[in-house]
């Protein structure tokens, strides 16, 4: 196998991933309304079932959410997200203690309570843009951080989406929020250049061709490409039916440098990863 120019690891619960091979992280949505029907799981039992499989299934990680943040979602409280997120949380790190839980918030006191109990990962498609503590609170918990690009918010993020350069402008971005995160500490940083989130087509395209830019900041690159919208309209398939496109396109992802796949579908992203390894040790 090709050795990568950059090494990649993270340090959770006091153990190293090593992430020059790709992982898996699972989705598991505590939502009534995200955007794959599918993967919402509604009460405890199916939580740990689906957790189980993801598990048995080859995921390294699975990330937990509580509120939808497809386009034109109607924001929850955090009271709301707590109420959601805290007992699957404490319910699964019971169950499969070994389990490494990333959870997926904007709101500062969520990724608080809920890395408290059991989570070890704080997964932030804002950036820190819509709770100011949020970067604050990452640093005290001493907690890897999923560092995400989106233009504007999930209520609004689908309109009036401009950029000049996306490449560009999310590369400037990453370094601004990179930079402010270390001066508080905070060095096990993901990168996720956040698909769908405030981008047109073309941007999404041109992201996926160019990830391996971002490679410059010698940090981890996760690609969250499953089953979405930029997918869907390709190939002309719903959410529902977008597998097979989203396999090619985590292929291409891996192909340009992902270090982990976000997705709903834990076994076939793992067989992916098995014939991109495949063809590198050619």
């Amino acid at each position: 196998m090709n050795t990568p120019k950059h090494s990649y690891s993270l340090k959770v619960k006091g153990r190293v991933f090593n992430l020059n091979t790709p992982v898996v992280m699972g989705i598991l949505n505590v939502t009534p309304d995200s955007f794959h029907a599918d993967s919402r799981v509604k009460n405890e039992k199916e939580v740990l079932q689906r957790a189980e499989k993801m598990l048995q299934d080859g995921a390294t990680f699975l990330d937990i959410g509580g509120q939808s943040t497809r386009p034109g979602a109607e924001r929850i409280s955090v009271e709301e997200e707590l109420q959601r997120v805290l007992p699957p949380i404490a319910s699964i790190t019971k169950t499969f203690p070994e389990c490494i839980l990333s959870v997926d918030t904007f709101y500062s006191l969520v990724a608080h309570e809920a890395v408290h109990a059991g989570a070890a990962i704080v997964n932030d498609i804002s950036a820190g843009s819509i709770d100011k503590e949020m970067f604050s609170t990452v640093a005290k918990l001493a907690v890897p951080y999923v560092l995400m690009h989106m233009q504007g918010e999930p209520q609004t993020m689908h309109k009036n989406i401009q950029y000049d350069n996306v490449v560009g402008e999310v590369t400037y971005f990453f370094s601004e929020k990179i930079n402010e995160l270390r001066s508080l500490g905070v060095n096990d940083i993901i990168l996720d250049v956040g698909f769908g989130f405030g981008k047109k087509l073309e941007h999404n395209y041109s992201l996926l061709q160019h990830l391996k830019d971002f490679s410059m900041f010698g940090l981890p690159i996760l690609a969250g490409l499953s089953r979405k919208k930029m997918i869907q309209t390709v190939t002309g398939q719903n959410a529902m039916n977008a597998l097979n496109g989203t396999t090619a396109a985590n292929m291409i992802a891996l192909l340009n440098g992902a270090n982990i796949l976000r997705v709903h579908d834990v076994k076939e992203a793992l067989e992916t990863i098995s014939i991109y390894k495949a063809t590198l040790q050619q």
